[in-house]
């Protein structure tokens, strides 16, 4: 099958004033709440309700999101090989980028060495009461464990807890379901894209409240932790930034140019993601954002669907740069020498115990826990060392993470033949192209972009259906003896 290519063009759109866009005004919220928590640290604490209910309530649509994305990908499919082979490739990728980011995190933390000199007595080194119970769970955690939490115990808890692989793992198994009940499926499969649509809505009624959680998270941020962490490891938080930076650049960059793509334009056209995650310390609230953008770049939905929501257990490589900076930088600090062969070994655990720390609260320090205790060298109260300053990193890890994961769906698609680079390009430098076959043409009138990108999953058909749209939805391949369409009409006799 060869690249898709777009043809045709579209009428060009007024673009929303800067002072309308919601990025402007989730950046205006982020450098309130800095000079509210600041200058005024009680006031920030006082407001973290509002930064914490606005992650929760946006992570109220993360699985149900999920879970209709990847069954209406899957159901809608003619071949499931094809599916398998995506799923594969993305497992691929996803190892390999993680082997390349903490590869860069031992190198930096080998070159600059910032733990030598401080001497830590890890016999003496105290815990917060919030440190123990993760260091805990840390130890108690084994490296297999991860495969057998895929299964969960009932349907509704995944979407309960919110454990996004559990989750992923229902809707797998329910879209192979729908799709191998063909016709009998139909209505079912109607309803998971209609309820898709749903979703997005809502998610539109909860992004106007953005700036305000922005502002609350970042303001009890800085009222809680201040900046006098900054200033006593600075060292270690600037060589952590530098060294995601220089590998989103290098490492990520290079996956975009040989895609022919600009890993630059593509970060400002998924601008309001990134002042979201910037705001909240998370990227699980930019999950849709994204899936939504690289559909309208010309990743197909299937594509989309499967990768990014497994892209956010698996491919982290925000995460995987700071456990191998960290776990280096302890074992420094407390003397602990470690030679080239134990270093990889260390590397080998930690692919293994970073799988799924993105679902869980703290999993970024219940992995380096469990790695460190897998390794039994490197004392795990060392952890304390780096406890204080884990809230200025999680910026970066979940910005870092974020782009992994939409260059890891773009590299995916082309390597399945079905992404539109030249839609990609022209989208990604701005320029207004038509709506996708499954969306409708793009509301300018609205006040944010995010909710011009938004209305594109209202419906899952253009409003003004062209001839060929009109024909059935069921129309068989003469070759094949497949559907040509396996999308349900509503009114479909079963």
């Amino acid at each position: 099958m060869d690249h898709i290519t777009t043809a045709g063009t579209a009428t060009p759109a007024p673009k929303t004033r800067w002072y309308k866009q919601l990025y402007f005004w989730v950046l205006t919220a982020i450098v309130a709440g800095i000079l509210v928590g600041w200058l005024a640290p009680t006031v920030g604490i006082a407001m973290e309700p509002i930064g914490t209910t606005f992650v929760s309530s946006m992570k109220m649509l993360i699985g149900p999101i999920v879970f209709l994305t990847i069954v209406g990908g899957i159901a809608s499919v003619a071949d499931l090989k094809k599916v398998g082979m995506t799923g594969l490739k993305a497992l691929t990728y996803f190892q390999v980028g993680t082997i390349l980011a903490m590869v860069f995190g031992l190198v930096a933390i080998n070159l600059f060495r910032l733990g030598d000199g401080v001497n830590a007595d890890a016999g003496s080194i105290k815990t917060t009461e919030s440190a123990a119970k993760l260091i805990d769970a840390g130890a108690n955690q084994e490296w297999w464990q991860f495969l057998t939490h895929i299964i969960p115990n009932s349907i509704i808890g995944p979407f309960v807890e919110g454990d996004i692989l559990q989750i992923i793992f229902i809707a797998v198994v329910f879209g192979i379901a729908l799709n191998a009940m063909g016709k009998v499926g139909a209505p079912v499969l109607d309803g998971v894209q209609r309820l898709t649509g749903v979703m997005f809505k809502i998610l539109s009624f909860i992004m106007k409240a953005a700036p305000i959680g922005a502002f609350g998270a970042m303001a009890y941020a800085v009222g809680k932790f201040g900046v006098s962490s900054l200033t006593s490891m600075g060292g270690l938080i600037a060589l952590f930034y530098i060294t995601s930076i220089i590998f989103v650049v290098v490492v990520l960059g290079s996956v975009m140019a040989f895609l022919k793509l600009n890993i630059f334009k593509m970060i400002r056209h998924l601008k309001e993601e990134y002042m979201l995650i910037l705001g909240t310390s998370t990227a699980e609230p930019a999950l849709p954002g994204l899936m939504r953008k690289l559909e309208h770049a010309g990743v197909k939905k299937e594509t989309v669907g499967l990768v990014v929501p497994t892209g956010y257990s698996f491919n982290l490589d925000g995460a995987a740069i700071y456990l191998s900076l960290a776990a280096l930088y302890i074992a420094q600090a407390t003397n602990t020498d470690l030679t080239l062969g134990q270093q990889l070994g260390l590397l080998a655990v930690m692919l293994l115990t970073s799988k799924g720390a993105a679902g869980v609260a703290g999993g970024g320090f219940i992995a380096l826990t469990a790695t460190l205790t897998t390794i039994g060298t490197i004392p795990a109260a060392g952890i304390m060392l780096i406890f204080g300053i884990d809230k200025f990193m999680s910026e970066c890890r979940a910005l870092v993470n974020f782009t992994g994961n939409a260059v890891a769906t773009l590299f995916i698609a082309w390597w399945d033949r079905t992404l539109d680079a030249d839609r990609a390009r022209r989208v990604f430098a701005g320029e207004t192209v038509e709506p996708m076959p499954s969306e409708d043409p793009i509301h300018v009138d609205e006040v944010t972009d995010i909710d011009d990108d938004l209305t594109e999953y209202g419906h899952h058909a253009p409003k003004h259906p062209s001839a060929e749209e009109t024909a059935p939805k069921h129309a068989v391949d003469a070759e094949s003896g497949k559907s040509a369409d396996r999308r349900p009409a509503f009114s479909e006799t079963v």
